[in-house]
């Protein structure tokens, strides 16, 4: 099976960019902005587990390094983190909105 995915790249500073370009050329990605592809990612039964596994077998990846996917399942978009985690986003208190405060009673 085939399934168009996105992928999100933050490999830091000292990121094995080398290795993530070289699988990313390989798999006939295309560029999307900075850190960001798409392309046609061929798979047998599990997409998720097995790009993991892929990425993770090709790529050099560190405690810290990132990648996230976005997939579409059931006509629906989903995204997770193949490695590392959500951070506090860049631009987290420049909106103009009231910050939530829970009261307790």
């Amino acid at each position: 099976m085939k399934k168009i995915v996105w992928l999100s790249c933050d490999l830091g500073v000292k990121g094995d960019y080398e290795s993530l370009y070289s699988w990313l050329d390989n798999h006939g990605a295309r560029e999307c902005g900075d850190s960001v592809a798409v392309l046609n990612y061929e798979f047998q039964e599990d997409l998720i587990e097995e790009l993991k596994d892929d990425l993770g077998r090709n790529v050099g990846l560190a405690k810290r390094d990132r990648i996230y996917v976005i997939w579409q399942e059931d006509r629906k978009p989903k995204g997770r983190f193949l490695f590392g985690f959500r951070k506090a986003a860049p631009w987290a208190g420049y909106g103009s909105h009231e910050p939530v405060v829970d009261e307790e009673t």
